[in-house]
């Protein structure tokens, strides 16, 4: 039986020299190091919600005495975070529509189109990524409320609709895009947003993948403009109904631990399904072919 052919820097017949197996395999046990490093404070955590509180304080074991469901259960009843988990998926959802329509049309502009004075603002575009993002959250908390936006999802949406980030990937992959393609679009009669929509989107579907999966990330994973934004219990994200379980005097140490581990499911999850996906795609998203 043939086995695979070995890729990469160390190439199969490469693992015939005794030096290069042994730093093979100081490579890979310095890999299960970090493996491990990695993976222990998010495995301590589900762990630790296993635990009540006698034993949470007392008990120097990262293993529980018991695995029972139950205590997980107590605390999704007592956090009533389904609803919360409602809101802040319509949260990401309109953040990643934002996120792909509105950075995509200006790095479609920027990076196809390169109308006069674009240098100018792709310029101020890579400028503001040196700029901190909180300095932003008072001037914009403070043009949300004049707009009367406080209390919904909309500020939330067009927020991720204006990222210096994701304009930069897109520019660069759309310079990536063979030019013959969009000249026969022009020369079919397509308009501009015919062409962005029907041609380059379709043919975007790595960088597109990548920057929802990151929009996804960043929508679900944000604390203080929703908590600045959304006042109401009623449209409060996981994130901030976690604060606010924080502050309530009868919360435990224990039962905080089972809240932060509702928390991370939807992320891990999304980890599991795309992440050959997205390290592939973030490899080849700097890759002009």
């Amino acid at each position: 039986m043939s086995h695979p052919q070995r890729t990469g820097v160390i190439r199969e017949y490469d693992m015939h020299s005794p030096s290069v197996r042994a730093g093979y395999g100081v490579i890979l046990f310095l890999c299960g190091i970090m493996v491990v490093i990695a993976l222990f404070p998010l495995v301590w955590v589900i762990l630790a919600g296993f635990k009540d509180l006698k034993e949470f304080v007392s008990s120097t074991s990262i293993l529980p005495r018991s695995f029972d469901i139950q205590t997980f259960v107590t605390t999704w009843n007592q956090l009533g975070i389904a609803k919360n988990y409602l809101n802040s998926f319509i949260s990401v959802a309109g953040s990643v529509v934002c996120a792909l329509i509105f950075n995509g049309l200006l790095g479609y502009g920027l990076g196809i189109l390169k109308p006069k004075g674009y240098g100018v603002v792709k310029k101020l575009v890579m400028l503001s990524l040196l700029m901190p993002t909180t300095i932003s959250i008072v001037p914009l908390f403070m043009n949300i409320q004049k707009l009367g936006l406080g209390n919904s999802f909309l500020p939330l949406w067009l927020s991720y609709g204006a990222n210096a980030m994701y304009v930069i990937l897109f520019v660069q992959f759309f310079e990536s895009l063979p030019s013959s393609i969009i000249e026969a679009s022009r020369i079919d009669g397509c308009s501009q947003l015919q062409i962005f929509f029907r041609i380059v989107l379709p043919l975007s579907k790595p960088i597109c993948s990548v920057v929802a999966i990151f929009a996804i990330n960043a929508a679900w994973s944000d604390f203080l403009l929703p908590y600045l934004v959304l006042r109401g219990g009623e449209l409060q994200t996981v994130m901030v109904r976690l604060f606010v379980f924080s502050t309530e005097q009868t919360v435990n140490a224990d039962a905080m631990m089972r809240s932060v581990v509702f928390s991370m499911i939807p992320p891990i999850i999304l980890f599991f399904i795309f992440q050959k996906q997205l390290t592939e795609n973030s490899v080849s998203v700097g890759i002009k072919g």
